[in-house]
């Protein structure tokens, strides 16, 4: 089969660098050029940008090939959706370098919330061939008026990491979006084929002079080709040289028989609109397709049925190192160990050019910052730290230093975690487990991002049961055992935010919208009745706000449901997406200039003359002004570390499984081979687990019994993460309830729970089975937890995206105190007078999947009902409840009293 122009010139450019594209690539392109979707699925460095994007290239040098080097202001031909602004500035470097090489006359943009108002003026003029966008920032381009203009062009919409989007509320936007520019494109194809129709009448009369500039076209970018001699981006992310390319000269030399193509070849300048996923870790590939290409229905295009999942067959290669410390403690405690490991990490540093430390939360990563300079003053300069509430230039300096190489070292967090191409970096070091599988891979894959680099990633462990967890991700890795991320069904507050926003643009038509909403993964199974209770909940306010003016936002004119208030489309605007945290201040110098965020919790907290570490700094409290918190440089040796709501990450279901499987190896065995060294390490601590009490293997449940002058302990260890221990041990304690008046205080972690009551607890061989028993078991939850409470809670988020209620105006947010009293307003409101409010169900089914994990409850119990149960009765403390113990301390104990008690009881235990 004879090679299209496009494809001929892209492999002539490639050919230049003396590289070849991947099969995968190749692939991508081939399925671009005949108009298909799929999901392109490679590991991380190997190229997957460049397997969308220079396919997008080449399906418009094959619809031009007589002019694509000058053909300027061709409007939107590709849209490429990103989940963090971290990336789109990477990316759109990447891309404008293979622009100018191949000398086309095609605009990169970038549209998020970093964009200024200029250049969105400036976009809006000319809109780019390429505009790289948020979900947040593509859902405000459909609130402008005329909005289908922009997108009459469009041919690809690419839309990258979508393992990181699937399963969130913005993966729910995404598909929101894609399910209106689908329905935009089939609008656009009756009229395109009917001019198509009239063109090729024409086009037979220029054929024979298109032939002539495209060859001359082609000996143009022959002469650009060879005069570049800067290394491209594309190096990395494209194969090794291969012996049988030729030499740029002769490849670009083409017969004029090679490069003419029939016009039936050539893909239409109207066609049926492509999707194309970019995903790296996944489990359930073959679902995430599908839900991204489910607005294609079936007998358009590909459809979703029939689209193709490419995966990369070069595998990357992952060396994972533990940092083993030189004493195991017997009785760990989280979070203690990892800052006396921080000298372990210097030389880690200095045996490589660039090296990301990672930290699971913000604060932690300040500490560890600080920790590092004490440690080696010399640091500073070389040694950045990056996290998303430092002030935005910081950051874009951090990325810029490390594409130049010139950090030794970066403290970051999730802000750098995914796609950023960042080369000079060799090495990877996790602080702590990343609790997922999935997650580990995506940072071990900043390292060595290139095809065939290897990717170097240390773990570090906080505490001595972490090493346990780190044998569970070599094996995890080692396998491919990667999670999965389950698809969100029936959110009615993104909808109807996503109904607010077409009805402040150009309106929408409610049977138009339902067929395009239903055809999405996300609304499939919504009724027509559902549908029915939106809309008057748009424009009526619903049965329970029907008095309220305010909830009468949207008027039907002529069928057309349309916002004409100015200031409800303002107020809409201004909180577009579903992200809703906890209010954000900022932090300024007294002086002047601005330091970064933190949350209005943690600075609520501080008294003037506090100190506290942001950005790396230790400043002063001064006080708050204007919503802002006014500091000063202080030069105390202590400081308070700001804490993030939400830090700690539960552990996967993946993790969980293996990591039982590695407790199960070490209850069998005495001695480890040497790839075990984890295990190894933790032989002391394991023969005195196995000495006091027992070591489960992976059929059995373990449970202690333990008297302490505290009160009597049941600790439980089902190593299913801290949501579901949560969940389980208040379920437990209510039906323990129910065979004895007796009252409970729980704690917990990922590897079990606690509960402790000040009289003996009623657990043994007897009932326990029935205890665990999946039986009633929603009922019985329901029942167990304050459900109504917890919903209430889930309620302000809802109401928050689902438009109810109003954050306020920039920089005079409303503090988060009124926004739950509001939503516990309205929640009571609608409990009382519309029970069967879509949004109140919406809070309660958030509450049992999301926060209570009521499906992996269920799988655990139907696994403890199939499994062994151990019951002991140790006479003191054991290292697998030690953690745990220490984590109830800590609701009640500054920090550093808390050191001073668990080394104490560290000191007694270890003396017994």
């Amino acid at each position: 089969m004879k090679k299209l122009p496009g494809e001929k010139i892209i492999r002539q450019w490639l050919a230049t660098h003396n590289r070849k594209p991947f099969a995968f690539q190749e692939q991508t392109w081939n399925e671009i050029i005949q108009g298909h979707s799929g999901l392109v699925n490679a590991p991380t460095g190997c190229g997957k940008t460049y397997s969308v994007f220079l396919g997008a290239l080449i399906q418009f040098i094959n619809n031009y090939a007589g002019n694509y080097q000058t053909k300027k202001n061709n409007g939107l031909q590709l849209l490429w959706i990103t989940p963090l602004r971290a990336l789109a500035k990477d990316i759109a470097r990447a891309m404008e370098e293979v622009i100018t090489e191949l000398g086309m006359q095609w605009q990169v943009g970038i549209r998020n919330g970093d964009t200024s108002a200029s250049e969105r003026a400036k976009q809006k003029r000319h809109v780019p061939e390429v505009l790289i966008i948020t979900p947040e920032s593509l859902h405000l381009l459909l609130a402008q008026k005329n909005y289908p203009v922009v997108f009459k062009s469009l041919k690809i919409i690419a839309v990258d990491e979508w393992h990181e989007l699937l399963g969130s509320k913005r993966g729910v936007q995404v598909e929101l979006a894609l399910s209106r520019l689908v329905g935009i494109n089939k609008k656009s194809l009756v009229n395109g084929h009917r001019s198509l129709l009239v063109g090729s009448q024409q086009s037979g009369v220029n054929s024979q002079e298109s032939l002539v500039i495209s060859q001359k076209s082609l000996m143009k970018t022959e002469k650009k080709i060879l005069v570049s001699s800067k290394p491209s981006i594309a190096d990395s992310e494209l194969n090794t040289p291969d012996s049988e390319l030729k030499t740029p000269g002769s490849e670009l030399s083409t017969p004029d028989s090679e490069l003419s193509t029939p016009d039936s070849e050539l893909s239409t300048a109207n066609s049926a609109l492509s999707i194309w996923g970019i995903s790296a870790t996944i489990g359930n590939l073959e679902e995430a397709k599908n839900v991204l290409l489910a607005p294609l229905s079936p007998g358009e295009g590909l459809g979703v049925r029939s689209a193709k999942i490419i995966k990369a067959a070069n595998k990357k290669k992952i060396s994972i190192l533990s940092i083993i410390p030189d004493e195991i403690e017997k009785f760990p405690w989280a979070g203690h160990l990892g800052i006396r490991l921080a000298q372990k990490v210097l030389p880690i540093f200095h045996n490589n050019k660039t090296t990301l430390l990672f930290i699971n939360t913000r604060g932690m990563s300040e500490r560890w910052y600080q920790e590092l300079l004490n440690l080696e003053p010399a640091l500073a300069g070389i040694l950045a730290l990056h996290h998303g509430s430092i002030e935005r230039e910081l950051r874009l300096w951090v990325e810029d230093a490390l594409h130049a190489g010139t950090l030794l070292a970066v403290v970051c967090t999730s802000s750098l975690d995914l796609g950023v191409d960042f080369r000079p970096v060799e090495t990877v070091i996790q602080v702590g487990s990343p609790k997922g599988v999935a997650r580990f891979l995506q940072r071990a894959g900043r390292s060595g991002h290139q095809p065939d680099a290897e990717s170097i990633i240390y773990f570090l462990p906080t505490h001595s049961l972490e090493l346990m967890e780190a044998a569970a991700l070599k094996e995890a890795v080692e396998k491919s055992f990667i999670e999965s991320r389950q698809p969100l069904v029936l959110c009615f507050d993104v909808l109807l935010q996503y109904l607010c926003t077409l009805a402040i643009s150009d309106g929408f038509y409610a049977d138009e919208i339902f067929k395009e909403i239903k055809a999405t993964h996300c609304y499939a199974e919504i009724t027509a009745e559902e549908w029915q209770q939106l809309l008057q909940f748009l424009t009526l306010g619903g049965i329970a706000l029907q008095q309220y003016d305010d909830y009468k936002k949207v008027e039907i004119i002529d069928g057309l449901y349309k916002i004409n208030n100015r200031r409800i489309a303002m107020r809409h605007r201004l909180h577009i997406g579903t992200i809703v945290s906890d209010a954000m201040i900022k932090v300024k110098f007294l002086s002047g200039g601005y330091v970064g965020v933190i949350e209005e919790w943690f600075i609520s907290r501080l008294n003037p003359g506090d100190v506290f570490t942001l950005g790396g700094r230790n400043l002063e409290f001064i006080m708050i002004k204007d919503m802002t918190a006014m500091v000063k440089k202080s030069s105390s040796k202590k400081s308070i570390i700001p804490s993030w709501m939400g830090g700690r990450l539960p552990l996967s279901a993946n993790l969980g499984l293996m990591l039982r499987k590695k407790l199960a190896q070490a209850a069998g065995n005495k001695t480890f081979s040497a790839k075990d060294i984890e295990l190894q390490a933790l032989l002391p601590l394991l023969s005195l687990q196995k000495e006091l009490s027992a070591v489960p293997k992976e059929n059995e449940l373990l449970i202690e019994h333990i008297e302490t002058k505290d009160g009597f302990h049941l600790f439980v260890y089902p190593f299913e993460g801290r949501l579901v221990h949560e969940a389980m041990a208040a379920l437990l304690a209510y039906r323990i309830s129910r065979i004895t008046p007796i009252s409970f205080s729980f704690a917990m972690n990922d590897y079990g729970f606690e509960l402790l009551s000040d009289q003996p607890i009623p657990l043994d061989d007897s009932n326990v089975y029935e205890l665990f028993s999946e039986e009633n078991l929603f009922a019985d939850i329901q029942k167990a937890v304050n459900a109504s409470e917890m919903a209430r809670r889930k309620f302000r988020d809802i109401a928050v995206i689902g438009g109810l209620i109003f954050q306020g105006m920039p920089g005079e947010k409303v503090k988060q105190k009124h926004l739950q009293s509001s939503a516990s307003l309205l929640f009571n409101v609608f409990l009382e007078y519309e029970p069967g409010n879509l949004l109140l169900r919406q809070a309660y089914n958030e509450v049992m999947e999301q926060q209570m994990d009521e499906p992996r409850l269920r799988n655990m119990l139907q696994r403890i009902q199939q499994s062994r149960v151990i019951l002991k009765f140790p006479q003191q403390l054991t290292p697998f409840c030690f953690p745990i113990k220490v984590d109830s301390m800590r609701e009640t104990m500054t920090s550093e009293k808390l050191e001073d008690r668990v080394r104490k009881m560290q000191e007694q235990l270890n003396w017994k």
